[in-house]
Parts: structure tokens; C-alpha cells; sequence
């Protein structure tokens, strides 16, 4: 017997208490609200209460119970310093106020989707359209401030991206370099002319829009596809072979990629700018962001230096200081396809050179910070990426099922040559499955250039443009809808069954054996993140 139990206790002290097969809705809930824990004879429960059914309680509460007591009191402190900071912002119909509601139900709704073994970004999202688009609480998500969810995506969108570099193993990626990009560039050039020949056909729209559709469909959401694979990725699964830096790695190739061609499409269409200049943005996107991340990826190995006090405060916030110059930076130099890269890449430069310093048993401290920002930030990206999704935005009603069909086919195509793209490598028949589907979601991209094309229009107040542009945006719109919530999904179920699972000291053992000079290198660097601790935010 523990003496030191502090916890709740289920055990049976009567005989009254229920059996497994005889547990009422309310034992089961109650089960979730005060989990197991060891076995509490009566002389350790002075001080704990019968509360039904022979079950007792010590007090102060642990477990969920206490997590949730917890963080009923963190929401309550903050509105009431907000209030006191901006009344008006604060109250009903405010952004502060809006912003609030939205995290707290982004974090709920992702805990319980988590209970019932679900990705939480899938109850973020829900919870997120859900504020913008049913009547009575839509006033929620309608007065946040665009300003400020583009600000808040953008963040949380570094936090992500420099998660994944600090995590790419350079030993995978080197061995995997052209595949890379057969991945990120064979399945996007097939979806790109399926999508622009099947909006032809059935919408009727001209090949530059087709194609300007074809791009904005096409690009792949890091913001789903990378927590996603990093979650797997901590559990072992995929890291045998690299899959997780594969799959990330392309994902924001392809980005890059789509991104530019979508330019291109809209300066032909709006005939804007050098269509030369336009053309060579992609490449100059490319090598702007992997020198930028080459460099101060480097600096990041001797500042701080390694007599500075708090060193590992001084690398996160350096660290994160150069993740969000390169996003909120790029677009200000009418690069901005080179902001993800160039976060992606100082990630990866600056972990491997701190791989060296490490101990073999040390944790990755710098690793561990991102993890809580990401936990911080994760509810922010995924409700308001929800939120910006609004009914509103589909006028075109009659559009809907045609543009659901070029999804379809553009979503078939790329799946058939993206297991096509994996031939002749060592992957099996279910890795190349699993790498295939991996990178079906779509949110970011299409939430941030979906809109651009009507916009152009109608400022130009041309109707035809603003009907085509109009089309444009439905369909990125379902896209999100369709994709985002089902991609996760599969991702997070197909992962354990389509991949091999290994155990994360074996792939860092050997991976040190692998070379000399890339001393600890590990498959995915994750941090143990403090999610049994904090599971309300994270599952």
C-alpha cells in the first residue's frame, strides 16, 4: 500500500458498488471526470467522502477533476485582465472577447474529440465553423479581427514549422533527398492538370482560371499534415524509414510550389507585374528561404554563447525570433512562399548543430519550449482556421456539387501518382499507401489565397472575373471543409496500421552509428510534451 496516496480512488468499498456490466451513464461519466488511481484503504481516507456507490473522493481534487477545476480558473483570470485592459474589447461582440471564446472552445472541443481517440484538431475546427456559421453564436466568430487571425495563424504556423526542423533528421532527409521531390512534385503536377481539365469540363471556366484553380487546390496544409505526423512520430510509427521527415519535407516544397504557379495564373489573368519576374519568384522563393534558414540557422550554433546564463531561453526566443521574421517578413518582400521554408530550414540547421552538444540521454530543451508555444497556439490555428471558413462564402450554391466533383478527381489523381512517385524505393506497398494519403488535407493555403482571385475582380468590377473568382472561392472553401476534417482522420487512423513502429532510443542509436558527424541524429527530435499533464490542451 502507497502511503503516500494523494489521488482519487475507484475502489469498491461496499457492495453495492456496480460492476463494469452494470455501470450507469453516470458511472462512466464520472469515470471520465475522476479517473482511476490506486487502491486507498480506509485508514488513508481520513480525510476523503463517500459519494455514491461506495466510490470516495480526497480532497483537494486530482486528476481530471483537478485539470479541469484548473483550467475553469486560468479562463476565468484571463477574461476578467483582459476586461480590465479593454472593456470594450472584452465584452460580448468584441475581438478580445471573441478570441477568447474561441480558444476556450477550441480546447475543449479538441479534449473531448481526444477522449473518444479522435485527432483534437479535427473538434478545433468544428468548433471554430461552428462559431462563424450557426446562427445565435456566429456574432463570435464574425467580430474577430481579420487582422488579428492572420496575425495568430501566422504565429502558430511558425510554431509548427520550426517544431518540424528541429525534428528532421538530416540523416533521412540526405538519404531521401530526391525522393523529396519526386513526393512533393510528381502528385502536385498530376492534381494541378486534373484539377484545371475537370474545372474546364465542368465549369466551364477558361484554362488560365482552370489552372489557377488547379494550383489553389493543390497545395497541401502543413498546418494539419505536420502536427499530424509529428504526433505519429512520437509514438515510433514511421521512423524506420524516415517517413516523417519525407512527407514534412515535401509538403513544403509543394507549398512553395503551388503558391508560385497560383501567382503566375493571377498576374496573367489580372496582367500584373513581369510575367518573366513572376515566373522566376519560384525558384528565387526556394534559395531565398533555405539560405536564409542556412544562416541563421549556423548563427543559432554560437549565439548565445556557451558561458551565457539561460542559454536555452536565449536559443528559444532567438529561435523563434527568426521563425516569425521569415513568415512576416517574406510577404513584405513579395516572396512569401520563402516565409515557410526559411522557418522550416533555421529549424533544421540550428538542431544539428545542437544534436552535437547534447548528451545521448539529454533532452532537447529548445524542442520542449516549441512544444509549449505549439500547445499555446495549436488552438488558436485550428479554431480560427474553422472560423475563416464561412457559409457566406458560398454563392454559388449550384456550383457546389460540380466543384465537390473536381476535389474528387483531383484528390484520386494525386493519390495514384503519388504512389507512383514512391516506385523503385524501399518503401512497402502500405508505406507508399500511407505517404500517398499523408498529404491529402488542405486549410492554410487555400483559406489564405482563396479569396485573392474575387478580390482582384472586384476591384476591376468586371462580372465575369468576379463569377469565375466567385467559383474560385467556393471551391477552395470545400476544399477546407472536405478535406481538412477527413485528412486528419486518416492520417492519425491509418498511421499505426500502415506504418512500423520503433522504438525512438533504437532509432537514435542507430542513427549515431550511421555517420560520425551527425552524432545523435534522430528520426523525429520530439519532445515528451507534458500531455498527460496538460490533456485538456493536448492529446
Amino acid at each position: 500500500m502507497d502511503n503516500n496516496c494523494n489521488c482519487l480512488t475507484f475502489e469498491c468499498k461496499t457492495k453495492n458498488c456496480p460492476d463494469e456490466e452494470s455501470k450507469t451513464v453516470f458511472h462512466k461519466i464520472l469515470h471520465v471526470l475522476l479517473p482511476n488511481s490506486k487502491t486507498v484503504s480506509d485508514s488513508d481516507c481520513n480525510t476523503s467522502k463517500k459519494i455514491f456507490g461506495g466510490k470516495r473522493v480526497i480532497c483537494p481534487p486530482h486528476g481530471n477533476c483537478a485539470l479541469y477545476t484548473m483550467f475553469s480558473f486560468i479562463c476565468v483570470s484571463t477574461w476578467i485582465i483582459l476586461y480590465s485592459v479593454s472593456k470594450e474589447q472584452s465584452s460580448p461582440g468584441g475581438n478580445l472577447f471573441s478570441l477568447f471564446v474561441l480558444f476556450t472552445g477550441a480546447v475543449i472541443g479538441g479534449h473531448i474529440f481526444s477522449l473518444i481517440r479522435l485527432p483534437p484538431l479535427l473538434g478545433m475546427l468544428i468548433v471554430g465553423g461552428l462559431l462563424s456559421n450557426v446562427p445565435g453564436v456566429k456574432v463570435v466568430g464574425l467580430a474577430i479581427d481579420p487582422k488579428w487571425s492572420a496575425s495568430l495563424r501566422k504565429i502558430a504556423l511558425t510554431v509548427i514549422l520550426l517544431r518540424a526542423g528541429l525534428g528532421l533528421d538530416p540523416v533521412a532527409l540526405r538519404k531521401l533527398s530526391l525522393t523529396v521531390l519526386r513526393v512533393a512534385l510528381v502528385p502536385c503536377l498530376f492534381e494541378v492538370a486534373a484539377n484545371a481539365v475537370t474545372a474546364n469540363l465542368l465549369l466551364a471556366m477558361p484554362w488560365t482560371w482552370s489552372f489557377m484553380l488547379g494550383f489553389a487546390l493543390s497545395a497541401v496544409s502543413p498546418a494539419v499534415v505536420v502536427p499530424s505526423l509529428l504526433n505519429l512520430a512520437d509514438s515510433g510509427y514511421g521512423l524506420d524509414k524516415g517517413i516523417p521527415t519525407l512527407v514534412i519535407a515535401a509538403a513544403t516544397i509543394d507549398d512553395v510550389f503551388n503558391i508560385t504557379g497560383f501567382g503566375v495564373l493571377l498576374g496573367i489573368v489580372f496582367s500584373q507585374g513581369e510575367l518573366a519576374l513572376t515566373i522566376a519568384k519560384g525558384p528565387l522563393e526556394t534559395l531565398l528561404g533555405i539560405s536564409y534558414g542556412a544562416v541563421f540557422g549556423v548563427f543559432l550554433w554560437y549565439f548565445p554563447s556557451k558561458d551565457s546564463v539561460n542559454r536555452t531561453f536565449y536559443r528559444a526566443v532567438l529561435l523563434v525570433g527568426f521563425g516569425l521574421v521569415a513568415i512576416f517578413g517574406s510577404p513584405l518582400v513579395q516572396l512569401p512562399g520563402a516565409g515557410p521554408l526559411g522557418c522550416l530550414t533555421v529549424g533544421f540547421v540550428a538542431a544539428f548543430g545542437w544534436r552535437k552538444e547534447r548528451n545521448k540521454d539529454e533532452n532537447d530543451t529548445v524542442a520542449e519550449v516549441t512544444g509549449v508555444l505549439w500547445m499555446l497556439f495549436q488552438p488558436f490555428l485550428f479554431g480560427l482556421i474553422g472560423a475563416a471558413v464561412k457559409s457566406e462564402q458560398i454563392h454559388d450554391l449550384s456550383s457546389l456539387g460540380l466543384g465537390t466533383a473536381v476535389i474528387a478527381v483531383g484528390q484520386t489523381i494525386r493519390i495514384g501518382a503519388a504512389v507512383l512517385s514512391v516506385l523503385g524505393t524501399e518503401f512497402s506497398t502500405k508505406e507508399r499507401i500511407f505517404i500517398a494519403i499523408a498529404r491529402f488535407p488542405k486549410a492554410t493555403v487555400q483559406a489564405a489565397i482563396g479569396g485573392l482571385a474575387l478580390d482582384m475582380a472586384l476591384a476591376d468590377n468586371n462580372q465575369e472575373l468576379i463569377r469565375h473568382g466567385t467559383v474560385v472561392l467556393t471551391t477552395a472553401v470545400l476544399s477546407i471543409i472536405i478535406t481538412a476534417p477527413i485528412g486528419a482522420l486518416v492520417i492519425a487512423l491509418s498511421g499505426p496500421r500502415l506504418l512500423n513502429k520503433l522504438d525512438r532510443q533504437t532509432t537514435d542509436e542507430t542513427d549515431a552509428e550511421c555517420t560520425d558527424d551527425m552524432e545523435n541524429a534522430s528520426m523525429l527530435q520530439m519532445t515528451s510534451e507534458p500531455q498527460s499533464t496538460i490533456q485538456i490542451e493536448m492529446s
